[in-house]
């Protein structure tokens, strides 16, 4: 992967523990920056699709508490029934 430098102002004491850090785990400081910038960069992607691209039925209420409950116990009932033949 190629890699870009760049220039930042960072707190003594943060520089410090990162220090310590790489020593302890054997790894350079300049590492440990490249994945705390990747964290941040992460953290504050915006994707271009949404999490969830599946749709459902659904009657445009918010169901019950009884509801929820009574689809989940039937999904897991209808998944006992679909893996009864294999060993667990």
């Amino acid at each position: 992967m190629s890699m870009k430098r760049t220039n930042v102002y960072a707190d003594p004491d943060d520089l410090a523990i990162i220090k310590e850090a790489a020593k302890r785990r054997g790894i350079s400081e300049a590492e440990i920056i490249r994945q705390g910038i990747h964290l941040a960069a992460m953290a504050n992607r915006v994707w271009d699709e949404p999490l969830f691209s599946r749709t459902f039925k659904g009657s445009g209420r918010t169901p019950s508490k009884a509801e929820v409950r009574e689809t989940v116990a039937d999904a897991v009932r209808s998944d006992r029934d679909t893996d009864s033949g294999t060993a667990a």
